[in-house]
């Protein structure tokens, strides 16, 4: 009897932990209270201060409209944006974070990104955006079209990072912060154009600090692509010699010299012809490898070009750095790997090998 006395007086004890003894500051997640938010696009408002906008997703049939206020800090604009909506919005479905371009020229935009970082209630998995262009005026445009087109934006970046196709630099808030206080790599963003009717992809941001030093487009993006980010494009055409190759794999060797003046870089390339306008027969062996030779020449020099910006700028988004890394040895300070890397010599080396005209599986 006195067993079930026990079990009787735990049970009580337990009912009152949960009704009574609980904090009484319960969040707020009725279903049909609260409206997820997909994205927030950060821009410069007046008198220093930050513009935030957000497109209102009701879980309910009725038509959505952007929000917009002009803030201090940003959780302030999450706060305000409950003021003037019926609904709760909640973060945590929060999946892109957009950055007007002349913010990230500016810098401090780590401060931004720590903000929603710190908060449990959102995904490390939140994409980040340079926009240049009034994002705002497109997703107005927009609204009269296709309303849920936050949603599609979100799909696009999910598809091309989960497909690794090296079409677009795909970052994360994670991984960005992660590039940011690494000593030996500078951090890389995804720049997009927006006007008032596209949104556009236009190449790769790199930063100093958090800063945008420099932005890399067309054949500079996708040689970035195959040397640093997926190593693989569907596509890369080049219309000086006539010619696209497909399905393009690269392999990349690094090499420091012992006292770091130079470095060899090697990149071997398997890609396959999928158009040649030229005026070569390339189903004769000695001009299909003349053909090859002049290919690797382009990408040498274009590729020498960028890594000469790269080093203008002292900036080092490939991690060259990390080879600096030695057993039993003592690793450089950024500011010493910076020094060496802006006057090392470079010597770039491709070799490519082109795969016989079939289908061939990724």
């Amino acid at each position: 009897m006195a067993l079930y006395k026990h079990y009787g007086l735990l049970v009580i004890v337990s009912l009152m932990w949960m009704t009574g003894c609980s904090s009484p500051y319960v969040e707020n997640s009725r279903i049909e209270e609260i409206a997820p938010v997909v994205f927030w696009s950060v821009d410069k408002g007046t008198e220093g201060k930050l513009k935030i906008s957000t497109l209102v997703p009701p879980l309910i049939q009725e038509k959505k409209r952007l929000l917009s206020k002009e803030v201090d800090l940003l959780k302030q604009g999450g706060k305000e944006f409950n003021l003037i909506y019926y609904q709760e919005l909640k973060q945590g479905q929060l999946r892109m974070l957009l950055i007007n371009e002349e913010l990230a020229k500016k810098g401090g935009i780590e401060k931004l990104i720590n903000t929603i970082l710190v908060d449990p209630d959102i995904s490390m998995r939140v994409y980040v955006l340079i926009v240049r262009g009034d994002f705002d005026e497109y997703i107005k445009n927009q609204l009269t079209k296709q309303e849920n087109q936050d949603y599609f934006l979100y799909r696009m970046l999910k598809h091309y990072e989960e497909h690794n196709q090296g079409e677009m630099s795909i970052v994360n808030i994670h991984q960005f912060m992660k590039m940011l206080y690494s000593p030996l790599k500078d951090p890389i963003l995804p720049v997009f154009h927006s006007d008032k009717k596209n949104f556009n992809y236009v190449g790769t941001a790199l930063f100093q600090r958090d800063k945008e030093v420099m932005v890399i487009q067309d054949m500079d993006d996708e040689i970035f692509q195959l040397l640093d980010n997926d190593h693989f494009l569907k596509v890369l055409a080049i219309p000086k010699l006539s010619i696209s190759l497909g399905r393009v794999r690269s392999n990349v060797r690094m090499k420091l010299s012992r006292h770091y003046s130079s470095l060899s870089l090697h990149v071997g390339l398997n890609a396959r012809i999928e158009e040649y306008q030229g005026d070569k027969n390339i189903q004769s062996e000695e001009q299909l490898e003349h053909l090859i030779h002049e290919i690797e020449v382009y990408l040498e020099e274009e590729t020498s070009e960028l890594l000469k910006s790269m080093q203008r700028l002292k900036v080092d988004p490939l991690e060259v750095g990390t080879h600096s890394l030695k057993p039993f040895s003592k690793e450089l300070t950024e500011e010493q790997w910076l020094e060496y890397w802006r006057n090392m010599k470079i010597d770039v080396d491709f070799d490519i090998k082109i795969q016989p005209l079939i289908n061939v599986e990724r």
